[in-house]
């Protein structure tokens, strides 16, 4: 038997792929590598294949029989919030078509274990200090709009045809496992500090006059790693028989301002992390913690690591890779 994850060679897959590896089970990586990178799956069976393809379910049925899948991490998605404003229809068309081909394939050969890369996009701007999984969701753009839909879609096969499911909303992912496995893309707050050192520009921060202690939003951050070992947490949880983890959220249940984190970036560096302030981006809610009692209760799981290995973490992996700054 063996583990398919679909958009394996990202930058939480791969350290998800690399951990089951470790354990020794056998994988299988399925990544159009739009985004992804083909060194980051080690000994894994890689598969170049868009789940959101119109011929994607017949070839993933094909791999899942071949190899004999009985579980499945579906990461392949697209992410970027901006870009789904622009193109609503096409985030809907990869994200959603591309998990409905998933869970056919998965009926079809009766692969009944799937985790699902949600989002903490999924709850949009909820007026709460902390949110927890029974806050009402209200995404206010369409990559939390598919998010959702793919919630529904995945509860909706857990009553059709038996399918045993964990959703996952992650909170805000940094940092590295390994120095090779560091976050390529300069799209989240950590490397997008990074990248502006490494170009000798300050790092902006959007907006200082929120309700917060210092006047920077507030998140939850999570390490990729202790995010990569809540997947296994999931996935172990599900093979056990009757068991069904639903929907829960993955972070820490603590908050660090933004300006907190370029603090912390600063120490870890050594850099001068003076910033700049532009206006407020449009949507970003002040605040966004997760609690994390539920995944607690349910998979026994909690985060191991805070914000100053975190950013440890991230820094060491900068430092390793081809825009090594000083």
């Amino acid at each position: 038997m063996s583990i398919m994850v679909t958009g394996g060679a990202g930058y939480i897959g791969a350290h998800v792929v690399r951990l089951l590896l470790e354990r020794g089970e056998d994988v299988v990586v399925v990544d159009d590598l739009s985004t992804g990178q083909e060194d980051r799956v080690g000994e894994a069976t890689l598969v170049e294949l868009d789940v959101a393809a119109g011929d994607a379910q017949q070839r993933l049925e094909l791999v899942m029989r071949e190899r004999e899948v009985d579980g499945v991490i579906h990461f392949a998605a697209r992410k970027q919030v901006g870009e789904s404003v622009q193109r609503p229809a096409w985030y809907y068309q990869q994200n959603v078509t591309g998990l409905a081909n998933v869970l056919a394939a998965m009926e079809a050969v009766g692969a009944d274990r799937l985790i699902f890369s949600s989002s903490a996009a999924v709850y949009g701007m909820p007026d709460v200090e902390v949110v927890t999984e029974d806050t009402t969701p209200q995404p206010i753009n369409p990559y939390g709009e598919t998010k959702l839909v793919g919630e529904w879609l995945i509860a909706d096969a857990q009553r059709a045809w038996g399918l045993r499911s964990a959703s996952l909303r992650y909170f805000n992912v940094a940092g590295a496992g390994w120095t090779d496995l560091g976050d390529p893309a300069v799209l989240n707050l950590v490397p997008m500090v990074l990248d502006r050192l490494a170009r000798g520009q300050r790092p902006t921060i959007f907006g200082d006059d929120y309700p917060t202690p210092d006047g920077t939003c507030v998140r939850d951050y999570i390490h990729v790693l202790d995010l990569a070992h809540a997947h296994l947490a999931a996935l172990d949880h599900l093979g056990h028989e009757g068991e069904r983890a639903s929907v829960l959220n993955v972070g820490t249940g603590h908050g660090a301002s933004v300006a907190e984190v370029i603090a912390e970036i600063g120490r870890a560096s050594g850099l001068d992390v003076t910033t700049d302030v532009a206006p407020r981006r449009a949507g970003d809610p002040p605040r966004l913690v997760a609690s994390a009692d539920r995944i607690g209760e349910v998979l026994g799981w909690t985060a191991q690591q805070g914000l100053p290995e975190i950013i440890a973490s991230a820094w060491a992996a900068w430092q390793a890779g081809p825009r090594r700054i000083g």
